[in-house]
């Protein structure tokens, strides 16, 4: 029953702001594996989650997280955030991942091992893009892991610019398909 309440939260929230939302269902459990398999959770202290939704990637998060990984989750909509603030009580949730520095300052945290990514980037201004990698880049620690998914590949070039881009994963068993991009945090980068 939840799964059918999120599906038609999900969608209801698509009709009401699309390019926000960016898709008309939750992710698939194939997307949420794909994306959760880059990610090495011995080494992983601190971790983001932005654009985290009805907590469709956030359960598995969860699940994976045998070594208790301080997680942050990041979330615009106002009632999405109150249901994965409910639902995952032990992750600090914030509103707004264009202030990314600024809840980690809030949390203690110097700097992130892996932020996922489900924003929908290709629906965003190119000053939002920037701005949101501008936090992105200075969020995360030299070597640390990105890992979005979109739904085109409008966004390699941007993302090959700033990052090491790993893997380019085709997701086809999500609706619509997706591209999950695996990429590196140079160590070469200035901030």
């Amino acid at each position: 029953m939840k799964h059918i309440q999120e599906k038609m939260l999900f969608l209801y929230k698509f009709s009401q702001a699309p390019k926000q939302i960016g898709s008309v269902t939750p992710s698939s459990a194939f997307l949420a594996r794909k994306m959760l398999e880059a990610v090495d959770w011995r080494q992983t202290r601190h971790m983001a989650e932005l654009g985290a939704g009805t907590g469709a990637i956030t359960k598995y998060i969860d699940a994976y997280n045998v070594n208790r990984t301080n997680v942050m989750l990041f979330e615009k909509d106002a009632v999405l955030r109150g249901g994965l603030t409910r639902d995952f009580p032990r992750f600090a949730c914030y509103p707004d991942a264009c202030r990314l520095r600024e809840a980690l300052r809030a949390e203690g945290v110097d700097r992130l091992d892996c932020i996922l990514s489900g924003l929908p980037f290709f629906n965003f201004p190119q000053r939002l893009r920037d701005q949101l990698m501008d936090e992105i880049m200075g969020s995360l620690k030299p070597g640390g892991l990105f890992i979005a998914f979109q739904y085109s590949q409008q966004m390699k070039k941007q993302l090959g610019t700033l990052f090491d881009i790993e893997h380019v994963h085709y997701v086809p068993l999500n609706i619509p398909p997706a591209f999950v991009y695996v990429c590196r945090k140079r160590y070469d980068t200035y901030e």
